[in-house]
């Protein structure tokens, strides 16, 4: 049983924050290329406004409400309503291919679905007009479909004739009722449904802001996708906390949004943090010989300056010393990048390699490592400021569970634990005992001090002909620190030895190239050339020389094309497909195994 205090729905936990805080800037988006602000009381009042106009509609408690649009306040505003109803949300990726699209809406069958713009509507429209009874609501004005604004009003009508009619809806929602249906990656099969519960989200979002510790000075920038339980319990979590949530534009626009919001806290991705390092890198080519030097002679003193942080703080008056002139002369120009205001990165969805982990951490921009599943609401572990260990996921979360079975598989119960999978018991009878325990099918340890590590996905061991297991994840990330790689996949299961698809990193692999003289014209001619496999072969020997001899990687193939969602080799939260990739590039592999090995 939870001793924390806990609102009992979702909704009350926005109330608590709106009658707590009182911001004038609650949430901020920008807007014909302003930012604007929505306070608490204008956020609370049109969430009133879009419940009432659902129940209005005829949506009712346990009733199914899809959500397919980019992140922005009218997701929030719109989860919030439905939420207050006891509807259930089910968010759909605005990246979805139709076909899953079409699969998930096949299965939750919602009574309703938010559509974001004219573009997802033209996108899906085959696929809406296979459910003829769903209404369609769309966030901006598209011709022949109601939108938000046109419910909002609706909303405030049946409020002032009304008013009483909101407490009459939420009084009926409880704890336990089912707040979201939210289906999973599908790394390998048709996505799956997880159900959770309002207690198991307002759970993790108030235990994990006990270790992540944000307040009402804070202002989170969120770029991450909402129809992802990552960052939409982080919202919540920033909510609950008073902490100003600002919306980025687009994926393409968090660097220039970084600048104008200057945020103290944002979650991401890993990928997110190499893009940045490689920015920091180009612009350290441009600089003069003599800043090059000082440039180069930083990065050690700041990766040691972080390891003995990480060690317990224990820096030696001459490092400190160091560190202090590494940072006046280069790290506060990296921090302007980030908007100077910064104070933790949150890292999710896929491992954070460490040699990046300390390089920004030197250069006083600590990310904060986390762990979590759909099923677990998400957090189960995340490190702290006055806790952070490089090279693991944190502690688990307070008042959960945590343990390792026999296998090394990780395995936790507790609140945030998610009811199962809908319509699929077999399926929840696979991970969920009896006795609670939810197997993540992640393999991992805890440390001696309790912080949790992650070492692979269990089913994504390779295992050689001569049966011996190798985690790709960790070897993949260390591929990824060299600049000629931009994307890494070992293969290897059932064969001899261990190889690598490997997507170059096309903009240095040109430049570099062009120095020494070869054609970039065909880029996927340039791949063949000996001098560029070479090249890549050696960062990949460079990189990897401490393995065992069985993890050796002893044959590397060069994809031109980027592994995308699109192109089915990611899940919409960018982790590999890795059958898929497998299928797909068949013929590649089997040419790599035939003719070439280190």
């Amino acid at each position: 049983m939870t001793t924390l205090a806990l609102p009992e729905t979702l909704v009350e936990l926005l109330r608590g924050a709106v009658e707590r805080y009182k911001k004038p800037d609650a949430i901020k988006y920008k807007a014909n290329r302003q930012w604007l602000d929505i306070s608490s009381e204008e956020l609370w009042s049109r969430v009133r406004r879009v419940a009432v106009a659902l129940d209005d509609a005829g949506i009712v408690a346990g009733d199914r409400v899809a959500l397919l649009a980019e992140s922005g306040p009218l997701w929030t505003i719109s989860d919030f309503g439905m939420l207050a109803i006891g509807a259930v949300n089910v968010p759909v990726y605005p990246t979805q291919p139709p076909q899953q699209v079409e699969y998930i809406l096949g299965e939750s069958r919602p009574k309703l679905i938010f559509v974001s713009t004219q573009r997802q509507i033209a996108r899906i429209g085959p696929i809406l007009e296979a459910f003829p009874d769903m209404r369609v609501v769309t966030f901006e004005p598209v011709e022949g479909f109601e939108d938000v604004a046109s419910l909002e009003a609706k909303g405030a009508e049946i409020e002032r004739a009304r008013p009483e009619r909101f407490e009459e809806l939420h009084a009926r929602v409880r704890a336990e009722d089912t707040a979201s249906i939210i289906y999973t990656s599908g790394t390998t099969g048709e996505p799956k449904g997880a159900v959770l519960t309002h207690r198991n989200i307002v759970f993790d979002a108030v235990s994990a802001a006990e270790v992540i510790d944000p307040g009402p000075h804070d202002t989170a920038l969120s770029f991450l996708p909402l129809s992802h339980i990552f960052e939409r319990t982080v919202v919540y979590l920033g909510i609950h906390r008073g902490v100003t949530i600002a919306f980025a534009e687009s994926l393409e626009t968090v660097a220039a949004n970084l600048l104008e919001v200057k945020p103290t806290l944002m979650t991401a991705v890993p990928r997110f943090f190499e893009k940045v390092y490689e920015r920091i890198l180009k612009a350290r080519n441009k600089l003069s010989p003599t800043k090059q030097r000082i440039f180069d002679w930083s990065l050690p003193v700041g990766r040691a300056w972080a390891e003995a942080m990480d060690r317990g703080g224990r820096v030696s008056p001459l490092l400190r010393a160091k560190h202090a002139v590494a940072d006046r002369l280069v790290f506060s120009k990296w921090r302007e990048v980030v908007g100077e205001r910064l104070e933790r990165f949150i890292s999710g969805g896929a491992p954070l390699p460490s040699d990046l982990a300390y390089v920004f951490w030197g250069a006083g921009i600590p990310i904060l490592q986390g762990y979590g599943l759909t099923e677990t609401s998400p957090v189960i572990a995340v490190n702290g400021l006055r806790a952070n260990r490089i090279g693991t996921v944190g502690r688990p979360i307070p008042e959960i569970e945590v343990k390792i079975a026999d296998d090394g598989e990780i395995l936790t119960r507790g609140a945030h634990v998610f009811r199962g999978y809908f319509n699929k018991p077999d399926e929840t009878r696979d991970v969920l005992g009896e006795d609670g325990w939810f197997r993540t099918g992640d393999i991992g340890f805890l440390d001696k001090d309790g912080f949790l590590a992650i070492t692979d996905r269990k089913k994504d061991l390779i295992k050689t002909s001569s049966g011996k297991y190798v985690p790709p994840q960790p070897i993949e990330n260390l591929l990824r620190m060299s600049p000629f790689v931009d994307q890494a996949v070992l293969i290897g299961n059932a064969r001899k030895h261990v190889a690598a698809l490997v997507v170059p990193s096309r903009e240095h692999l040109e430049a570099w190239a062009t120095e020494r003289g070869l054609d970039t014209s065909d880029y996927g001619r340039l791949l063949e050339e000996k001098r560029v496999v070479d090249a890549v072969r050696g960062e990949v020997a460079r990189l990897t020389p401490h393995l065992a001899d069985y993890e050796r990687i002893k044959g590397v193939a060069l994809i031109p094309h980027e592994f995308t969602i699109d192109g089915g080799e990611l899940t919409p939260t960018l982790k590999v497909r890795r059958r898929f990739v497998e299928e797909k590039y068949r013929a590649v592999i089997d040419a790599l195994y035939r003719h070439d090995t280190l």
